[in-house]
Formats: structure tokens, C-alpha cells, sequence
């Protein structure tokens, strides 16, 4: 089991705990709502996730909704991103860059599809350019430089985890914050396609909790040989949206 993040040397300066003593800094939960906040310009809210490939085959409606986000959670992007970020969090607290490098390799190679690839690579990217200059911090400018001389793939998920690990943000607050960034941009994609309307997306978004709470506890347990999707339905709706004559978003 890793050691909890004020276990670890190396991490962000600031106080430990809140004004109730045992809460964490209110200045990490601002960086949570930051990062997941749609007008953050990263990219994230450009994609469906997929779920655009499933409307334009007619395999998903209005009252399949919620168990396809249900089933990407538990199956796809938990497995997957939500355990890689983890662990490149983790990793960044340490103080190894190779660890947070072997990381996004292995993620990337489990990106099945051209589409899904690219854009987790792009928001990746995006995402660690913005940050560094938003929060200054060198571990998010050293491993950009990296993406750069393409050294590394920048990973969306691993650019996550460095960015929230950099900034202080603890690893189960980190994950939960972007499973749910992932959420409430599938269902901005799902309102979009016209999929659902805003009350019963709020709904969904709701109703979902306790499946991202699920999701984060299983990421956290896992190690690096357990990161990889088993949503194939998604990876094929993806390879198919890669071809469709107009598309609303990049996945």
C-alpha cells in the first residue's frame, strides 16, 4: 500500500490542515474546481468519450444513458485513467519522474484506437502547457518539457496526476475530481447530441456518485499491470466515429 501523501518527502509546500484542524487546505479544493471547471481551456470538454460513436449507431438513448456512463466508469476509464493518474500522482509526490514516464507509456499503450490516442494526447499536452504557467511549479514545466521533445506521450490522466500532485491536491481527492470532470463532460456531450435535457443530466451527474466513489476506491488499490480498458463496444464505436462523414466532437 502507498503512504498517504503528507507521508511522502518532496511534496507542495503549505499547511496541512484547515481551519476545522483536520480538514485539508481550502486552497487544494479551489485547484479541484479549477482543473474540472469546463472553461478551464485543456481540451477535456471537446470530447464524447465515445458516446457520439454510440448515438450516431443508434445504440444509446435517453434510457441507456446512465448505463453506459456507468459501465465507462467501472470498465474503461477507471481501470485505465483513473489508475494511471493515480499512480502518476503518487509517483510525482515521490519524487520519480521515471516511475511517472513508465506510467504514461503503458496507458498510451492500452489506447486501443487512433482517436482515443490523439486525444488523450492532445488534452494531455494542453492541460501541462496551461499549468505550468497557471501554477509555476517544475515538476508540471519538466515533464512538459518532455512532451515536448517527445520523450513521453503526456497522457491526459498522467498530466492530471502531475498537475494535482504538483499543486498539493491529495491523490483520492485527485482522482474523484477528474471521474467526475469525465462525467459532467459526458453528459455535456450527451446534452449536445440531444441525448437528455439539463435537469435529467443534473440528474445523472447525481445519481452517478456512488459509482465514482466505487471507481476511485478501485483505482487506488490497483499497481501498474492492472491499467487497461475492457470496454470494447466503446473502442469500436471510437474506430467507427473515426470515419463518420461529420462529427460534433474530437472522440
Amino acid at each position: 500500500m502507498y503512504q498517504e501523501e503528507h507521508d511522502i518527502p518532496g511534496s507542495a509546500p503549505g499547511p496541512r490542515t484547515g481551519a476545522g484542524g483536520g480538514e485539508p487546505p481550502l486552497a487544494q479544493l479551489l485547484v479541484s474546481l479549477q482543473l474540472t471547471d469546463s472553461a478551464f481551456p485543456s481540451g477535456f470538454y471537446t470530447l464524447s468519450h465515445s458516446l457520439e460513436g454510440f448515438a450516431q449507431a443508434g445504440a444509446v438513448d435517453s434510457g441507456t444513458l446512465s448505463e453506459l456512463l456507468e459501465s465507462l466508469l467501472l470498465h474503461g476509464v477507471g481501470p485505465a485513467d483513473a489508475t494511471a493518474l493515480a499512480l502518476a500522482h503518487r509517483a510525482t509526490r515521490a519524487g520519480r519522474p521515471e516511475t511517472v514516464a513508465a506510467v504514461d507509456e503503458h496507458l498510451f499503450a492500452t489506447k486501443l484506437g487512433q482517436e482515443m490516442r490523439r486525444a488523450a494526447t492532445r488534452t494531455g499536452r494542453q492541460l501541462l502547457d496551461l499549468a505550468s504557467e497557471v501554477y509555476g511549479r517544475p515538476e508540471i514545466a519538466d515533464y512538459f518539457g518532455r512532451v515536448v521533445r517527445r520523450e513521453v506521450p503526456g497522457t491526459q490522466a498522467v498530466a492530471a496526476g502531475i498537475v494535482y500532485a504538483a499543486t498539493g491536491v491529495p491523490v483520492r481527492q485527485a482522482v474523484a475530481s477528474d471521474l467526475f470532470a469525465f462525467c459532467a463532460s459526458f453528459a455535456g456531450a450527451a446534452l449536445r447530441l440531444r441525448l437528455t435535457d439539463h435537469r435529467r443530466a443534473q440528474t445523472m451527474l447525481h445519481a452517478v456518485a456512488p459509482v465514482i466513489e466505487r471507481t476511485v476506491e478501485a483505482a487506488l488499490r490497483r499497481e501498474l499491470p492492472d491499467v487497461g480498458a475492457t470496454v470494447f463496444a466503446s473502442d469500436i464505436m471510437s474506430g467507427r466515429h473515426e470515419r463518420a462523414e461529420a462529427r460534433l466532437f474530437a472522440s
